[in-house]
């Protein structure tokens, strides 16, 4: 009876850019999902009292908060372009007006969007700031 074939596995999976990008987007996720419980965090002292909203934004002030908003950051634009660049490889392909558009515009489009609806988010929260 022959053994199976085992595929080796090669130990240096990160030393492979595919497989480099593909770790860094995943964990690009979890840091956003990080940042989904700091904003929990915030609307559960919220509910609690003023004096735990307090603290909560205290926390938001200091430089280790800072520091983790701006890794937070960081991890949400380089999802943000990872997530509309592979969007044309996902999606079949996009035909307006009997020709083809190229997956570039497409990945740039959607930045764009992205681009545009953060800022709109952002005016209207300095608009409605007391």
């Amino acid at each position: 009876m022959r053994r199976p074939y085992l595929r080796p596995i090669d130990s240096l999976w990160w030393a492979k850019p595919p497989y480099l990008a593909y770790t860094l987007r995943e964990a690009a996720g979890i840091a956003i999902a990080a940042y989904a419980l700091v904003l929990l965090a915030g609307v559960i002292c919220l509910a609690l009292d003023e004096n735990a909203y307090s603290a909560w934004l205290r926390f938001l002030a200091s430089r280790w908060s800072l520091a983790l908003h701006a890794i937070f950051l960081i991890a949400m634009l380089f999802h943000v372009w990872t997530w509309f660049a592979i969007m044309p490889k996902t999606m079949p392909r996009l035909v307006i007006g009997g020709r083809y558009v190229e997956p570039r515009f497409i990945t740039a489009a959607g930045i764009v969007i992205a681009a545009l609806a953060s800022f709109v988010l952002l005016a209207i929260a300095l608009w409605v700031r007391p």
